[in-house]
């Protein structure tokens, strides 16, 4: 009798190839499918919740600063939920101190404020606002108290290098210039009702939104498209009477601004408009918290400064 040779045919040799072939796209299939790595946002929730746990024990301020940590911190743990992100191999929020003093709050919401905008530019839009309004929450506590870090300014305000306009980031880009002629003729109102003790901040708020109207009317004209040009006029939502409610007006115009550029992040993905965005937005709510200081505003600094109530 005649032994069948026991080595594969090439026949079988190519079904087996075949099947070898469909096998890695079928794995892949299978596969997570999303990024494995971790979250970026892991840092400033653990962050956050440290700070909320901690400054609530350090008078007043460390009170104000609690409770909006623990607002990015809600905020910032149901994204965090939502992605499901591999938690990395490292201590737990257990682990970070919480703040023991004014002093060691302010280096927190410093490096919070610091880690915040470093992220902006490369987030998914959906994440970015959110990330900035954080970090804009962060400078307006700044501003609220000297003990916090009241020197912390903004970044420059500039035409963003090749920054390309077009669609809706073009029409976000219009309603924060609308915004800014709307601040520009606040600012000059209530110059007739406030002391002459206020002539510089209203000097400086106004020169600042006058720059950033033109660096808007810059950007759009380079990109083709007509600037919105400022209303005849503008009905304050309450008559100005008085200082208190002139302050209150123009708290009110910075609010605006800070809704508009935060617009403008959420709806582009170019990293140096970004950019340009948050500084507008953080310079309008650490102007903002100035001024709803002056009237008694509570709180005098809002959490997350641009989203809707």
């Amino acid at each position: 009798m005649t032994g069948r040779s026991t080595e594969p045919s090439r026949r079988t040799f190519l079904r087996m190839g075949a099947l070898a072939a469909l096998a890695v796209p079928l794995a892949s299939a299978c596969s997570p499918g999303f990024d494995e790595s971790p979250d970026p946002l892991g840092p400033l929730l653990r962050a956050a919740e440290a700070d909320a746990a901690g400054a609530k024990t350090l008078g007043a301020e460390g009170e104000a600063v609690a409770t909006a940590r623990a607002a990015h911190a809600a905020a910032l743990k149901t994204e965090v939920d939502r992605l499901n992100r591999p938690k990395p191999e490292q201590p737990g929020p257990a682990a970070i101190p919480p703040p023991s003093s004014l002093d060691g709050l302010k280096e927190r919401l410093a490096t919070a404020r610091k880690q915040a905008e470093g992220l902006v530019p490369s987030l998914p839009r959906y994440r970015a606002g959110m990330v900035a309004s954080i970090a804009a929450g962060c400078a307006a506590l700044q501003q609220s108290s000297e003990k916090l870090g009241r020197g912390d300014d903004a970044g420059a305000f500039e035409v963003p290098a090749g920054v390309q306009l077009g669609g809706e980031t073009a029409e976000a880009v219009q309603q924060a210039l609308a915004a800014e002629h709307a601040a520009i003729w606040v600012y000059g109102l209530v110059s007739a009702y406030l002391p002459a003790a206020f002539s510089g901040a209203v000097a400086r708020g106004t020169a600042e939104h006058v720059k950033r109207r033109d660096v808007c009317e810059r950007m759009l004209s380079a990109a083709g498209q007509a600037p919105t040009g400022p209303e005849a006029a503008y009905v304050p939502p309450r008559p100005v009477t008085e200082a208190n409610s002139a302050m209150e007006l123009v708290a009110t115009a910075e609010a605006d601004a800070t809704s508009a550029w935060l617009g403008v992040i959420d709806r582009t993905d170019d990293a140096a408009l970004r950019t340009t965005a948050l500084n507008a937005l953080i310079g309008s709510a650490r102007r903002g918290t100035a001024w709803r200081a002056e009237f008694g505003a509570k709180p005098v600094a809002i959490a997350m400064p641009g989203q809707s109530a």
